[in-house]
């Protein structure tokens, strides 16, 4: 079973909004959705860009670097559906936001 580590409060992160936050030693993009809390892997598989830093749209996180774009619910890239970040588990204790990292994270 994956280990959860609490990364922020629920109010940190308002809808609407991403951060990059550390989970045993990793980064990891955390974003908010209308309430809900997803977690994809921080580096962006084309040229290495900070997805916590992207704009959000609706369930889709857009790279800073070269615009790349990715659902932070299944970590496919809309234009390709081949091309995925990978995805966290993420809960919600109380008003705490814990991110957990799969056992096959790369």
């Amino acid at each position: 079973m994956p280990e959860f580590v609490t990364v922020a409060t629920a109010e940190e992160i308002p809808p609407g909004t991403g951060r990059t936050v550390e989970v045993q030693g990793v980064w990891i993009a955390l974003f908010n959705v209308d309430g809900s809390f997803y977690a994809v892997d921080n580096t962006c598989p084309h040229a290495g860009g900070p997805l916590g830093e992207g704009h959000l749209d609706g369930h889709v996180v857009e790279c800073p670097r070269h615009g790349w774009r990715f659902n932070v619910q299944t970590g496919e890239r809309p234009e390709n559906p081949t091309i995925t970040v990978d995805c966290c588990p993420v809960r919600i204790e109380g008003n705490q936001v814990q991110v957990a990292l799969p056992e096959n994270f790369s």
